[in-house]
């Protein structure tokens, strides 16, 4: 017998649990049982199907390198508890809503919320996934939006020379963009040759040390290290810029301003994807700005940036391996079920 609309309301009114990962002091986690508070109109339930763990950010907020003046400002949405914990961080999950207006159920989406297999959110923090975008390669949305709000940043030009330090996901997805997009003549830097196949996959010329006279125009730091950071002081050509898009927590960066890094007049400029670059702030919203690093991920070669995956389950001991580099990663993906 179909159940009548009252019982239907009686059921999502219902108290129902679901699981989720704290950090519950540095370099500790564990899997929490979370209350879910009743459905009501302007919300979704979502199931999750995959996430994926932010190496740099995420690393950090394990660690617990977090500095005190930026406890506010490194908030991420539907964050729970504060830092260094107990608290519930992350900011890549991808789902099936399971109730909602009609015409969301059923849908994929990709959502800004931390680890966590069953959640309520608002439909205006939900967007929908593009038909050709597996949900499974969704997860790289929020690494995405990043890397094109560096590319704003950077105001690269078609045929600009330009270097990426840090084969990283993000480090990646700029030049990938930078390419693509701009159509720059594009190098990506990293001391480490294993990811030498990964960017060429991507089309990319990867080099895993600057030539000598090396004199880049433009660089886009992505490393994660200070020294990937002096090394693009060094090589930056008369006149360049640096596009700084590491972030180091708590962590002290020393850097060579001396010598003759005045005499070439280098910039350096931050790019933080907390806020839209300043050249597309007026016409672009958050929103409009994650639609469309969405429908950039419907590229199959992306997959490449995806060297592992581990169950929601194992977060406990993954998160540890990530961070102390015992488990080599790009993207690494989180899968529920």
């Amino acid at each position: 017998m179909k159940p009548t609309a009252q019982t239907q309301s009686q059921v999502r009114d219902q108290p129902r649990d679901a699981r989720a990962f704290w950090v519950v002091e540095p370099g500790r986690g564990e899997i929490r049982p979370e209350p879910l508070a009743p459905i009501d109109e302007g919300t979704l339930l979502v199931r999750a199907s995959h996430g994926a763990i932010s190496k740099g950010t995420e690393t950090l907020v394990f660690r617990g390198m977090v500095p005190p003046k930026m406890v506010e400002r490194m908030r991420c949405p539907f964050q729970t508890g504060d830092f260094p914990g107990p608290v519930k961080y992350g900011y890549s999950t991808v789902g099936e809503v399971i109730e909602g207006p009609d015409d969301w159920v059923g849908r994929s989406v990709f959502c800004l919320y931390p680890h966590q297999d069953l959640f309520a959110i608002p439909i205006s923090a939900a967007r929908r996934l593009p038909a050709r975008l597996p949900p499974a390669r969704a997860v790289l949305a929020a690494n995405m939006e990043t890397a094109l709000n560096a590319l704003w940043d950077a105001r690269i030009r078609r045929g600009d020379q330009v270097c990426v330090i840090g084969a990283g996901v993000v480090g990646l997805l700029c030049a990938y963009l930078a390419k693509r997009l701009a159509g720059a003549d594009v190098e990506i830097l990293d001391i480490d040759p294993a990811k030498a196949e990964t960017a060429r996959a991507l089309g990319l010329t990867f080099l895993s040390e600057p030539s000598d006279d090396a004199a880049y125009p433009l660089i886009i730091h992505a490393s994660g290290s200070p020294d990937g950071l002096r090394t693009a002081l060094q090589i930056a050509g008369f006149e360049g810029r640096v596009i700084e898009l590491s972030w180091y927590g708590s962590q002290r960066v020393n850097l060579p301003l001396g010598e003759d890094c005045h005499d070439r007049r280098l910039t350096l400029q931050s790019s933080q994807v907390g806020h839209v670059a300043a050249s597309r702030r007026r016409n672009w919203s958050h929103a409009r700005r994650l639609d469309r690093a969405l429908e950039l991920l419907c590229d199959k070669r992306l997959d490449a940036l995806v060297w592992g995956e581990s169950r929601f389950e194992d977060l406990p001991r993954t998160m540890p391996a990530l961070a102390d580099g015992r488990l080599a990663a790009l993207c690494h993906r989180i899968v529920y079920r």
